[in-house]
């Protein structure tokens, strides 16, 4: 399934009546079950005031990562740079927190709300360097959904 036909079930997970945590985790499932190289799909969101990342609704392996330090990590520097991250080699970065030994590449896309950047989706692949800008884009318009239920 490309990331087009994908938009509209996105769109359809947004609008539905759940709440935002069964909203974030359906969207989370529809992800990993849909783009093969996606093996580890979750949120994780701002802790309250603190300069720390907690872990939200994800499908994948269980991970101990449920808080991270702002700067640590992928996922860290990402809540500072405000910047999408991808990582085609984790092995090449000297910042990265192993999850797992199988993930070869992640990728990170901030969500903003009103501007400030409240959290993020972060998606792992077994599989090396697979993420293309296509994936960029399309997580962008993820986290703008996302940022919509809020």
């Amino acid at each position: 399934m490309t990331f087009e036909q994908l938009k509209p079930q996105v769109e359809s997970i947004i609008s539905n009546n759940t709440s935002v945590d069964e909203r974030l985790l359906l969207i989370c499932e529809l992800l990993e079950a849909n783009v093969p190289y996606y093996n580890w799909v979750g949120f994780y969101f701002r802790n309250g005031n603190k300069e720390e990342l907690k872990l939200g609704p994800y499908v994948g392996e269980p991970t101990d990562h449920t808080i991270i330090p702002f700067g640590k990590g992928i996922c860290g520097q990402v809540a500072v740079s405000n910047q999408n991250f991808v990582v085609p080699d984790v092995s090449a970065q000297d910042n990265y927190i192993a999850c797992s030994i199988t993930v070869k590449a992640e990728i990170v896309v901030p969500v903003f709300v009103k501007g400030e950047n409240v959290g993020q989706i972060d998606i792992d692949s077994n599989t090396p360097d697979p993420f293309t800008e296509a994936d960029e884009r399309f997580l962008e318009f993820v986290c703008e959904k996302v940022a919509g239920i809020l």
